[in-house]
């Protein structure tokens, strides 16, 4: 493509790239003071110091050890208080500190960390499973608690792992006499299974249970990044396991893929459409994303840091110019013929203006396969937050309740 609906953004270099005063001072401190992704559950006190010293040492790389190792103290000193209030029985204000803990080690490991199968023990694996113990010592004490649950990867082929790792968080109603409809959250590049606390504070709210899964290529998640079945095989275990919980209503089962785990729910909403009542595709790369064009162009634009060499190491590339030559033609949905498959209601949603991935993937969909539905919300960049939330939590109430009430007709 040669006219991005992107325009002349898709040609200019944002203001934040490749400095962390600039990167901190023109996004990531608001965000940080309304706790706002990436700092959803995190306090800006925590940060304002880590910045500083970042800016101070002109530490700019966040691929780097020194950008990790800034935010470890922090971090550690949360977790200390996190264990002296547990040990005297203050233990919400003990979930307090481990939440905010675990949030800094969140930003501590972008923006990406290697799948385990990989078999690296980088400074950024070491802080997300620090992440991951603090962050389950806080939701584990929630009413209803979230739990890691680790499941067979039964459907296993290949060089896939053979375990899976799950958040699962059921309302305490839910039992097997009163199923529940049941949300499988598809995770991201840099947001992984320990990221979406308040995304499951209003799904149990809502009544439903949440099964949260990393996406193949990134962090826990054992699906081979290198072969495109493999996240079929992924949700076939997965649908599997949800099966086996009595308390699942297996009729009300939806998908919510957040940003690269967008392009999975469009990929299940066809492979596993006899599963699934709908799909929600948030902030979805589905083909031109993959483009040797817009791969070009992707490290000057909105992401915080550069792009490409996650995303080249996530679908399984050795190098960023194997990946630019040969993704598109190998990951595709357009170009494997995914998309031209029958597929369960499908709803795209992205802001109009997003420099991670087109919104020419969302539109190259309307004329593939089954109908879609769309929201694009114009002048707001990648997932479209916040307009699109409330559409996709609408979207989702319609459709799980409407499912019950065809049931009782």
């Amino acid at each position: 493509m040669t006219n991005w609906i992107l325009g002349d953004k898709f040609y200019t270099v944002y203001p934040h790239k490749n400095s962390i005063k600039g990167l901190w001072e023109s996004k990531w401190k608001f965000a940080c003071s309304k706790s706002i992704y990436p700092f959803h559950d995190g306090s800006i006190e925590d940060f304002e110091p880590i910045f500083e010293k970042l800016i101070a040492e002109n530490i700019n790389d966040a691929y780097t050890d020194d950008y990790t190792s800034a935010f470890l103290p922090v971090a550690n000193a949360l977790e200390t208080k996190a264990q002296e209030a547990m040990q005297n029985g203050n233990i919400e204000k003990g979930a307090e500190y481990y939440r905010r803990a675990a949030v800094v080690y969140r930003i501590s490991r972008f923006p990406y960390v290697s799948p385990a199968s990989a078999g690296t023990k980088s400074i950024k694996r070491l802080a997300f499973e620090r992440q991951k113990k603090a962050y389950v010592a806080a939701a584990s004490t929630w009413a209803p608690a979230m739990n890691e649950v680790v499941i067979p990867h039964k459907r296993r082929a290949g060089s896939d792992g053979a375990s899976i790792p799950l958040l699962v968080r059921v309302p305490e109603h839910a039992t097997a006499s009163k199923p529940v409809p049941v949300v499988l959250i598809m995770t991201g590049l840099d947001g992984y299974r320990c990221d979406n606390s308040q995304r499951t504070h209003e799904i149990v709210g809502r009544g439903w249970a949440t099964v949260i899964c990393e996406i193949p290529g990134t962090a826990d998640c054992p699906a081979d990044p290198a072969d495109p079945e493999s996240p079929d095989r992924l949700w076939n275990s997965v649908l599997e396991y949800m099966a086996s919980r009595p308390e699942f209503d297996m009729s009300k089962v939806a998908v919510w893929g957040l940003s690269a785990g967008g392009f999975y729910a469009i990929r299940a909403a066809s492979m596993h459409a006899k599963y699934l009542l709908g799909c929600v595709a948030h902030g979805p790369g589905s083909h031109h994303f993959l483009s040797p064009e817009w791969l070009e162009r992707i490290d000057d634009h909105e992401y915080p840091f550069l792009i490409t060499p996650a995303m080249s190491e996530k679908y399984g590339f050795k190098s960023v110019e194997d990946f630019k030559r040969n993704g598109q033609k190998k990951f595709s949905l357009v170009e494997t013929g995914v998309a031209d498959k029958p597929s369960c209601r499908l709803l795209l949603l992205n802001g109009v203006d997003d420099g991670v991935v087109p919104i020419e993937d969302c539109l190259v969909l309307f004329n593939h396969g089954t109908p879609k539905e769309g929201r694009f919300v114009e002048k707001l960049p990648h997932m479209g937050y916040p307009t699109s939330l409330p559409v996709a939590y609408d979207w989702l109430e319609k459709l799980l309740a409407g499912s019950e009430q065809c049931l009782k007709n």
